[in-house]
């Protein structure tokens, strides 16, 4: 009844109480990322050479990161629960994959943050990806290249140097590892 004495009243107060809304939300987002500075969670650089690391490439084989020598090495990592990697995923499939795949020295490493075989194959399978994924389940290979923040790509030349590397997903940055990758190979 007050809104038909009022309806003036009732329009701000529907205003204030959408704004509140959007504020709560907002800072439900924000109490749920990661809060450590770029820069302070990253732990390499360009120009330096890739971290030694190991990595289950089948269920029960290892590889070396160092078996790569001589090639273009992408590396990903990604969460399942992600929405950023939800989005760079697909781009990357559909935008450096497809092109890439049949060439041999080209390789992807995309790594499940703390993710078993079965989740990243799920993953896998639910997103008709058809490049391979890797676990991680530990962070034993995301923690030789940072502490925080996902996504993160990483471009290794056939040298073993780290020439390009981005956290989050944002188009611009995505479109110079693609122009990168191009021109590499």
């Amino acid at each position: 009844m007050i809104h038909l004495l009022y309806p003036s009243y009732f329009r701000i107060m529907q205003t204030k109480i959408k704004l509140c809304v959007v504020a709560f939300l907002l800072l439900g987002l924000t109490a749920f990322s990661q809060t450590t500075p770029k820069a302070e969670s990253t732990l390499v650089s360009i120009g330096m050479k890739v971290p030694t690391f190991s990595y289950e490439a089948a269920k029960g084989q290892i590889a070396r990161i160092s078996d790569l020598k001589g090639k273009l090495v992408l590396i990903n990592f990604f969460a399942t629960w992600c929405g950023p990697c939800k989005l760079e995923l697909p781009k990357i499939q559909a935008e450096i994959w497809n092109k890439h795949q049949g060439n041999p020295k080209f390789v992807m490493l995309t790594f499940g943050r703390e993710h078993s075989w079965q989740e990243v194959d799920k993953f896998k399978q639910d997103n008709k990806f058809t490049f391979s994924f890797f676990p991680d389940p530990k962070r034993g290979v995301y923690g030789k290249f940072a502490t925080q923040l996902i996504p993160r790509s990483f471009l290794i030349d056939a040298d073993g140097s780290i020439i390009f590397m981005s956290e989050g997903f944002e188009e611009s940055h995505f479109k110079e590892l693609v122009k990168l990758i191009d021109s590499t190979l």
